[in-house]
């Protein structure tokens, strides 16, 4: 089972969501742009900018938090646009 850590961009909020599923990225994004209370509920305009696959959910959450912890837009642009 593959897991999947993933960045996600809104244009309106100008914000990121940072993320890890086990669904394919796709599904997960489906979930966010439904109606659903929440940060990514607050609009409607996600787009996924960025992702990694790994072999198990232990990996992609440690992803998640790594990134999370940077706190640093510009660090993620980066990784990003690498």
């Amino acid at each position: 089972m593959s897991c999947y850590f993933y960045i996600l961009y809104s244009e309106i909020l100008d914000r990121f969501y940072i993320g890890h599923t086990c669904d394919s990225p796709g599904q997960r994004l489906k979930k966010h742009l439904s109606n659903h209370k929440g940060f990514t509920g607050r609009t409607a305009d996600w787009k996924l900018v960025y992702q990694e696959e790994y072999p198990d959910k232990v990996g992609a959450y440690a992803r998640e938090r790594k990134v999370k912890s940077w706190k640093s837009r510009k660090k993620i642009k980066e990784l990003i646009e690498s």
